[in-house]
């Protein structure tokens, strides 16, 4: 990545000449295939299309090819322009001005228009619509935003204007340096009024969604699959290459494979362990690239929850026992990386502190961990028993089961696992119905507050409950730094001491992927990818 928050700082006064939107490249002299279609595998039923609601990794992927934000990325992570052609910040950076092209347009041919942004920043605080994303605009220090979500004051009072249909104003509570970065988010992306107020919850439905994205929603079959079909309208559609992308829901990671061998999907995670023998025998086909994502498990540290992982010694010891090398190296084998911090290492500007406990070997850990544990009362004569929650998976399953023997074989722990549909889930975890629980974070955007804000007490997704002063402090100081490494640094030791997440691994992009798909943004660690900059070449 280029972007560093130390370069928008210094050049917060300028304006920026976003380049425009990169739609499908197509060298010349390549021949295109006569279809242009992309069907992928996705695990699970995506929680919705609405971007305002939506809050999982696949429904964004949609949800990015149906609706346009202010700003895009290209295959390297850089902003380009989306529905904005260009955009300024005031010297302190507290107040962003973007100036929207007046050729985008909704799948109706309504004009979009700044107001379209208001109302859409606007509704994703407002109490009313309960969106679990409400706090991703007070993350971005909109003025007002914590006392909209909070009840406490009106949607009006926002702190977002339209000057015009061509302009629109952002006003911040406090400067926000990476400000622009955030706004590729789909929960900032526009909706359009008019559609909503007439079809309430129904909007989403392909017989009644408009767009204003590259592409329209053309069928939607729950838990079986998703179509979006190229849009006519769309302000770039005449370089937009693919015409029909398909979302196949698969539940199972080796019947995806087989599918994909089959020719039926041009993309499928490749199943745990398999990526060295099939890098070998599809050298052009497998591939592993990092990603902007930390896989870990939650402690439900609420009063509810069990009372021994109240105990920071049985939470040390937990995290202590996992043999994170064994996971990587053994297990999943795709390039993934060990995580003894909450922020991965390839995040920009970031560099990964060194806590303690990832300093120790192996043998050191699990001596640590027995130790603890004797120290919180429990052993063979009294023995912890602990549940781990997880959205049905085979990979899930897998490492739950070897973590679980990890901690039955080191320290006596009586492990159950429980797995729940994707949806199903996600309802358990947030309101808090686990001990320990499966969860992966990829980051909204760039920067390590992406990761850290999490621990945040009022975080919508601190699924954990965790609370502690001195890192919510840490925090609010650091979105007005223009280096706030140290704090992110001191944030990293609270929460390997404190335990209350056990992070287990960084991402690999890990895929099957045709050779005729070009253009995979394998570069960008976000992975943000845009159906409309990819194309199929002829075989």
């Amino acid at each position: 990545m280029t972007r560093t928050t130390k370069l928008l700082a210094a050049l917060a006064a300028t304006t920026f000449l976003v380049a425009p939107a990169m739609a499908a490249n197509v060298p010349d002299g390549v021949t295109l295939a006569d279809d242009q279609s992309f069907t992928y595998r996705v695990l699970d039923e995506h929680s919705s299309v609405d971007p305002q609601i939506v809050e999982d990794v696949s429904g964004s992927e949609i949800v990015r090819d149906l609706f346009e934000g202010l700003l895009t990325q290209n295959a390297d992570g850089e902003l380009v322009g989306g529905v904005a052609s260009d955009w300024s910040a005031n010297e302190d950076n507290t107040e962003w001005t973007f100036t929207l092209r007046d050729n985008a347009m909704w799948s109706d041919e309504t004009p979009v228009t700044a107001g379209d942004f208001v109302y859409a920043w606007q509704r994703l605080v407002n109490p009313e619509l309960a969106s679990p994303y409400a706090w991703f605009g007070e993350l971005m220090s909109i003025e007002n935003a914590g006392a909209i979500i909070a009840g406490e004051m009106d949607i009006s009072e926002l702190g977002v204007e339209a000057v015009d249909d061509h302009t629109l104003v952002v006003r911040l509570s406090d400067p926000l340096p990476y400000f622009a970065a955030m706004t590729t988010h789909a929960s900032t992306f526009p909706s359009p009024s008019w559609v909503i107020e007439e079809h309430g919850d129904q909007w989403t439905r392909p017989e009644n969604i408009v767009t204003n994205g590259a592409y329209i929603l053309s069928e939607h079959v729950p838990q079986e699959r998703s179509v979006r079909v190229k849009s006519d309208t769309y302000w770039d559609s005449e370089n937009t290459v693919l015409e029909t992308v398909t979302a196949l829901v698969i539940n199972d990671e080796n019947q995806a494979l087989t599918r994909f061998m089959a020719g039926e999907l041009d993309r499928t995670e490749i199943p745990t362990g398999e990526y060295p023998r099939l890098a070998e025998e599809y050298p052009d086909t497998a591939i592993s690239f990092p990603r902007l994502c930390t896989y870990y498990y939650n402690i439900n540290l609420r009063e509810n929850g069990p009372e021994a992982l109240k105990d920071v010694k049985v939470r040390q010891a937990l995290a202590y026992a996992v043999d994170r090398n064994v996971i990587t190296d053994q297990i999943l084998q795709g390039g993934q990386i060990p995580a003894y911090t909450f922020t991965p290492g390839s995040t920009a500007n970031f560099e990964v502190p060194s806590v303690a406990f990832g300093e120790m070997s192996q043998a050191e850990r699990d001596e640590m961990a027995v130790q603890l544990l004797e120290e919180a009362g429990y052993g063979s004569d009294n023995p912890l028993e602990l549940s781990i929650l997880y959205n049905t998976d085979e990979a899930h399953r897998e490492l739950a089961t070897v973590i679980s023997q990890m901690w039955q074989q080191k320290l006596g722990v009586q492990t159950t696992l429980d797995n729940m549909e994707w949806n199903t889930f996600l309802d358990a975890r947030g309101n808090g119905d686990f001990e320990i629980a499966r969860a992966g974070w990829c980051g909204d955007y760039n920067e390590a507050s992406t990761f850290l804000d999490l621990m945040d007490t009022n975080s919508g997704y601190n699924d954990s409950a965790y609370s502690n002063a001195e890192v919510d402090d840490l925090l609010a100081e650091a979105k007005t730094m223009s280096d706030p490494s140290a704090n992110y640094t001191a944030i990293e030791e609270i929460i390997a001491e404190e335990m209350p997440v056990l992070p287990l691994y960084h991402y690999a992009g890990v895929y099957m992927l045709n050779p005729q798909i070009q253009e995979w943004p394998v570069n960008n660690v976000e992975q943000n990818w845009y159906s409309k900059d990819l194309y199929k070449v002829a075989e």
